[in-house]
């Protein structure tokens, strides 16, 4: 009775605001095959969407063998969307979640306290694509007055990042139509079928639609350039984040998990795109080996090397939440942005 009633109030917190977007055709809850098994600690950890290339160090790590390495027992679960993760989080289902670290700002506008352990990346790795159809008239956010624009979700960073550009760019956020169209093979149809005008997504549905010829880049985040370009400075997205009382309980596990997931971080930065598909499951190259060592390259500029938060990238977080977001908006004074993430273990890690 205890455990659904967190459960339930915790999707009620969430509703407004599920910052980890669906990409990949991600299964229902579940969990990944069991990595080595060594004498440390369990952790549960979960993931919104395993197969998506923004969250790829989560399953990276495991495959590399770097949390037996590190002596913790990591179980891997995946959920097709961050805010199931965070969810199942703030339930105490599991020990940590890897999704947008943007859950922590708004997590704490609702006087929950979550902080990002590791952050594994300082862009958004979402692209807005435009239908080939509709290119010559969606230009910029200006001209989505009018339009169906694909999201994952109501309430999905897909949802929310597409407002902003939206208001950023002079349109009201009631002048367009999100439509909620799921995400892989579900973006890709909406898309061929003149559903949407345009829709936000990541890879590697990215490849597969411009590999179909069906849609054209209208803005590309997947890059710190492209962050800073689109949304006005870095934007620190897929993260491990953990509740901050948990995390000054076992500050010892805490440190083995930074550990891993940094040693995979400075791997991913020292090897190709083809080496980093090669470790993954088969099954996550949806549109072969080739497309999907194509999408890894082009997300790969979104990822730290030392899983350290960028210095502007909290404000600049905060600052696109506040333009739109109800939870956020007029709280910007009151949120201590240090309280959202540590590089404690991190650096720890690094040295």
């Amino acid at each position: 009775m205890r455990r659904s009633a967190v459960a339930a109030l915790a999707a009620v917190l969430l509703l407004p605001l599920s910052a980890c977007a669906n990409d990949a055709a991600t299964s229902a809850h579940g969990a990944a095959p069991a990595g080595k098994q060594v004498d440390g600690p369990k952790v549960k950890i979960m993931v919104g969407g395993l197969d998506k290339v923004i969250y790829l160090p989560a399953m990276l790590t495991q495959r590399l063998g770097y949390f037996a390495d590190a002596g913790v027992n990591v179980e891997l679960l995946t959920e097709p969307a961050g805010v199931n993760a965070t969810t199942a989080l703030l339930a105490g289902d599991v020990q940590g979640a890897v999704g947008f670290y943007d859950h922590t700002i708004d997590l704490q506008a609702k006087g929950k306290h979550v902080e990002s352990v590791v952050q594994f990346a300082q862009a958004p790795g979402e692209v807005e694509l435009v239908s080939t159809k509709q290119a010559d008239a969606i230009r910029s956010g200006a001209d989505f007055k009018g339009r169906k624009l694909g999201v994952t979700s109501i309430g999905s960073s897909t949802d929310f990042l597409t407002k902003y550009l939206a208001v950023k760019n002079g349109a009201s956020v009631s002048e367009f139509s999100p439509i909620a169209v799921g995400a892989g093979q579900t973006f890709v149809a909406a898309l061929q079928q003149g559903s949407i005008d345009a829709g936000m997504t990541t890879d590697p549905t990215v490849a597969n639609v411009l590999d179909k010829g069906l849609g054209k880049i209208l803005y590309d985040m997947r890059t710190p350039e492209g962050s800073r370009q689109a949304l006005g400075g870095l934007y620190p997205s897929s993260s491990l984040y953990m509740s901050t009382e948990w995390v000054e309980k076992n500050k010892d596990t805490t440190q083995k998990l930074a550990d891993a997931f940094v040693k995979t971080l400075k791997w991913m930065s020292t090897h190709s795109p083809e080496e980093i598909a090669a470790q993954m499951p088969a099954d996550y190259a949806q549109g072969g080996a080739a497309q999907y060592a194509a999408a890894i390259k082009s997300t790969l500029p979104m990822f730290t090397t030392d899983g350290v938060m960028p210095a502007d990238g909290p404000r600049t977080v905060l600052a696109v939440l506040a333009a739109f977001h109800p939870d956020v908006q007029g709280k910007e004074g009151t949120i201590d942005l240090s309280r959202t993430y540590t590089t404690e273990f991190v650096g720890k890690a690094a040295g």
